[in-house]
């Protein structure tokens, strides 16, 4: 049986919450990274941030956000799903509504800064690798692109 999960831009305080409970069990906990790296200055309201948060019912599972990066580009950060979700289409249902989201506010493009475990992931959604690979919080990355078809 396939689960449905139901994808929200976080509008309440409640859905911040679960956002970044989702992120803190991924990130924090599972990938030790830091909190006070994870949790940063885009987490604010009032940051043109959007963020989502994916439910299986009513437990959240799944996370990211999307902020304005340069003039039409977006930034794709913390892309998160529950290791219980992971290999279900979660990954690609949230990326696509991020992607949908994107064209919605005008972005042309989007970046996003893959874990390098996550880049097959990425490049099946038609995002390209740039340059070399990175240290952040202490897990290699690297800088993937995409453009967006804005018809």
């Amino acid at each position: 049986m396939n689960q449905v999960y139901q994808i929200e831009t976080v509008q309440s305080d409640k859905q911040m919450n679960d956002a970044l409970s989702v992120r803190r069990a991924v990130f924090i906990e599972e990938q030790q990274v830091p909190e006070e790296l994870e949790i940063d200055e885009h987490d604010r309201p009032d940051t043109g941030t959007v963020h989502f948060v994916a439910y299986a019912g009513e437990t959240p599972v799944g996370a990211s956000r999307l902020r304005p990066y340069a003039p039409g580009v977006g930034k794709v950060e913390r892309v998160a799903v529950l290791k219980s979700e992971r290999g279900t289409g979660l990954g690609r249902e949230l990326m696509l509504a991020v992607e949908e989201t994107a064209r919605r506010l005008g972005y042309h493009s989007l970046k996003l800064n893959a874990q390098t475990h996550a880049q097959r992931f990425y490049e099946k959604l038609g995002y390209q690798p740039h340059g070399d690979v990175f240290d952040e919080a202490g897990i290699e990355h690297i800088a993937m692109v995409k453009k967006l078809d804005t018809n």
